[in-house]
């Protein structure tokens, strides 16, 4: 246990110190994925907004959807879905950065432990612009800022930490594991269907919403609309808050603790 504290404590300091690299292997990364199509760039932000459209037109449109606590859907549904696009980009996306990048693995002066968090980073630049988007349509429709919106930034950092823990784990055991990253992406699915982001936890009987509360990614969904749209406080949910906390840091504690372990064999095995 000490190890992997003073792990994570290096781990820090490094980010720290090659915080200039990680913003060029972020942007080198997010160019990359675009170079020869002739949007380019704007790949990176149609298919959600894609997505987003066709949700927004099957519910409140063809379904009628009505608002949801007198927030309109579509707002509601910007806010839900947001926060789980750059989860399951990034964690996605982080799993396989080590094969992705197998030629820095041997890089004595890189640390590869860097690698999901550019992979991370990276994803973060999409995130932004819905965040944006999401602004855009509170204008629209009226909603109003207020004081409490500025708890985006600890829900934010909080996705960041559980992504960061649950990366660690996931690209170090791809690498011995190749099926791992296939379960990844069922894990996603079930996950976007299981958390409450285009339908209300109310609509469940409240003897089982226990169960969907368990979920840490429902902290960060929720937050994000109550923080934007029900002015509720993040610390009002004493033991939710502390719950998403102590399972994130077990998250990052066992991730850094396989990532440290795996790391010198990843070489024998790439």
């Amino acid at each position: 246990m000490l190890k992997t504290v003073l792990s994570l404590f290096f781990f820090i300091a490094d980010v720290y110190r090659s915080r200039n690299l990680l913003v060029q292997f972020a942007k080198r990364d997010f160019r990359s994925k675009y170079l020869g199509s002739h949007l380019g760039l704007l790949w990176a932000f149609v298919q959600p907004a894609v997505t987003i459209l066709i949700f927004w037109f099957v519910f409140e449109v063809g379904f009628k959807s009505k608002p949801v606590g007198n927030v309109p859907f579509l707002l509601w549904l910007l806010t839900g879905m947001v926060p789980w696009f750059f989860f399951a980009e990034g964690w996605g996306n982080a799993t396989n950065s080590i094969i992705e990048y197998k030629y820095l693995v041997n890089k004595v002066v890189f640390r590869v432990s860097l690698l999901p968090l550019m992979k991370i980073m990276s994803s973060f630049v999409i995130h932004l612009f819905f965040l944006l988007v999401i602004l855009l349509f509170m204008l629209i429709y009226h909603t109003g800022f207020s004081i409490y919106n500025i708890q985006i930034i600890y829900y934010i950092f909080a996705l960041l930490v559980l992504m960061l823990g649950l990366s660690l784990l996931t690209s170090a055991l791809v690498v011995f594991m190749k099926d791992v990253g296939q379960l990844i992406n069922m894990f996603i699915q079930f996950g976007f269907w299981g958390t409450p982001i285009f339908w209300s936890i109310h609509i469940i009987p409240e003897r089982y919403q226990i169960y969907l509360k368990l979920n840490p990614i429902y902290h960060i969904t929720e937050g994000f609309r109550e923080a934007l749209l029900y002015r509720v406080w993040f610390w009002e949910h004493g033991w939710l808050t502390v719950y998403f906390w102590v399972v994130t840091v077990i998250i990052l504690l066992a991730g850094a603790t396989v990532f440290r372990k795996l790391r010198p064999h990843f070489a024998d095995v790439i």
